[in-house]
C-alpha cells in the first residue's frame, strides 16, 4: 500500500497530499517540506522526500480550490469544487505522476535485497466526492468516495540474472471511508484528533508471476480494510506536546504491491505513516497489522523553541507470504531534537531510532534522520504564493 519513493527527493505522499483531511482543505497553505532517514548499519535504499506544497482556496473562483505538490520528478494535484453536488458535497479532480513514484524495494528476513528491487514510474487520475455529514459542528464528520486509475511502469535497477519484472499494468481502485476530525498536513501540528475507517478495492491488469524463477505473484485484485485513532494535544502553558495513535488493518489477497508497509520514522511519508524507529523505511510488508505510536515533546528553553521528543512504537504484523519476516512483534524507540522558530516559519528535527531485534541474528537496528518544514504562509500571511508570483511571468490565457 505504501511504497518507497526512490533514490532522489521525490514526493512521498501516497495520500494525494492534501487529502489527509478527507475533504477539500479550506485553509490556505504554502509549505516546503523535507525528510531523510538512513540506517547506521546494513545496506538499505535511501529514504527521502522533498516537495513544495500549495493549497489555494478561491484559485479559479470562490468555490474552487487548487492543491498542488511539486517534487523534483513528481507532481500531485487536485482541483476541488465546493458544493458541486449540493451544499455539503464537494468534488475533486486529481492528476498525479512522475519518475520513481512506484519504486519497489525487496526486504526478506530483515535484509535488503537489491537484485529483486526495481524502479517504477507512474501516472494517475482520480475523481473524489467529499460529503460533510454534520455541518456546523466543531469536529467535522466527512465521508469520502474516490475512484482512481493508476498506471505503473517498471525498469530493472541492474542486470540480475534470472529476475523477471512484473508486467506494466493499470490499477483501478475505489476507496470509501468515514473520518471524524483529521490531521493537517504539517510536520508537528499543535492539535489534532481523528477516528476513521476505510475500505479500498484494487483491480489490476497484467496480473501473474514475476521474480526469480517467477516465485512472486502480482495479484489481479486485492481488498484492504483499515482504521486509525489519533490524538495530538499541546499543553497551553508548558507547550509540552503529546501525540498518540493506533492504526490497524487487514486485507484479502494482498501482495507485495498492496501490502501495508511498516518501518522507519518519516512522519509525512504517507497519509497513514506506520513508523517503527530503527527499522529500514517500510521494510515490513503486512497483510494485517496493529501499530501503536507515541511521542512526548518537552521544551528545553524558556522561549520554547528547542524541544526533546522521546518516541516509541510497537506493531503486531502478519507477514506477506514469501518474505520470511522472522516474527510477528516489532518495536522501536527513538529521540528527536527539534527547533521551531519564534513565528513558526520553519522547524527542523534531528532524529535517532533504535529498533529492537531489527537486523538478522536479533541484532538491533539504528538510524538517523533529518526533518524540516518551511511555512511560507506564516512568513507572509495573506501575501501572494510562489505560484501567484510565477503567474506574473506567463501570458494570462494560461490561467
Amino acid at each position: 500500500m505504501l511504497k518507497e519513493r526512490g533514490l532522489v527527493l521525490a514526493l512521498a505522499f501516497s495520500l494525494t497530499a492534501g487529502a489527509a483531511l478527507g475533504q477539500i482543505d479550506p485553509e490556505k497553505r504554502e509549505l516546503v517540506q523535507f525528510g531523510f532517514t538512513q540506517a547506521i548499519e546494513g545496506a538499505s535504499p535511501v529514504a527521502a522526500y522533498g516537495f513544495y506544497y500549495l493549497n489555494e482556496p478561491g484559485f479559479f473562483g470562490t468555490n474552487t480550490t487548487l492543491r498542488l505538490a511539486l517534487a523534483p520528478v513528481y507532481m500531485d494535484s487536485e482541483v476541488g469544487f465546493s458544493g458541486l453536488l449540493g451544499t455539503n458535497t464537494d468534488v475533486g479532480i486529481g492528476l498525479a505522476g512522475g519518475g520513481f513514484a512506484d519504486n519497489y524495494y525487496e526486504f526478506q528476513g530483515n535484509k535488503y535485497i537489491p537484485g529483486e528491487s526495481f524502479t517504477g514510474n507512474s501516472a494517475e487520475n482520480s475523481v473524489s466526492v467529499y460529503h460533510l455529514f454534520d455541518p456546523g459542528k466543531l469536529i467535522p464528520l466527512y465521508g469520502l468516495l474516490r475512484v482512481r486509475e493508476h498506471l505503473s511502469m517498471y525498469d530493472k535497477n541492474d542486470d540480475y540474472p534470472g529476475f523477471v519484472l512484473p508486467h506494466d499494468h493499470w490499477t483501478t481502485a475505489w476507496r470509501a471511508g468515514l473520518r471524524l476530525g483529521g490531521r493537517e498536513p504539517l510536520l508537528n501540528p499543535d492539535l489534532a484528533g481523528e477516528i476513521s475507517g476505510w475500505y479500498e478495492g484494487q483491480y489490476r491488469t497484467g496480473g501473474g508471476t514475476y521474480g526469480l524463477d517467477k516465485d512472486s505473484v502480482l495479484e489481479s485484485r486485492a481488498e484492504l480494510f483499515w482504521g486509525r485513532a489519533l490524538l495530538i494535544y499541546t499543553l497551553p502553558k508548558t507547550k509540552q506536546r503529546i501525540e498518540f495513535s493506533v492504526t490497524g488493518g487487514s486485507s484479502a489477497r494482498a501482495d507485495r504491491f498492496s501490502a501495508y508497509r511498516l518501518g522507519g520514522d518519516l512522519p509525512l511519508s504517507s497519509e497513514f505513516p506506520l513508523a517503527i524507529p530503527g527499522y529500514f523505511y517500510q521494510e515490513l510488508s503486512a497483510s494485517s497489522f496493529v501499530c501503536a505510536n507515541a511521542r512526548y515533546s518537552v521544551p528545553l528553553d524558556p522561549a520554547k523553541s528547542w524541544s526533546l521528543t522521546p518516541i516509541g512504537s510497537i506493531a503486531e504484523v502478519d507477514s506477506i507470504y514469501g518474505l520470511n519476516q522472522p516474527r510477528r512483534t516489532y518495536s522501536g524507540v527513538g529521540m528527536e531534537l527539534g527547533y521551531r522558530s519564534p513565528k513558526g516559519v520553519w522547524q527542523a528535527g534531528l532524529t535517532y531510532g533504535y529498533g529492537f531485534d531489527a537486523r538478522p541474528d536479533a541484532r538491533p537496528g539504528q538510524s538517523i534522520g533529518l526533518l524540516c518544514q518551511i511555512n511560507l504562509e506564516a512568513r507572509h500571511p495573506g501575501g501572494p504564493s510562489l505560484l501567484d508570483q510565477f503567474k506574473g511571468y506567463l501570458p494570462t490565457h494560461f490561467w
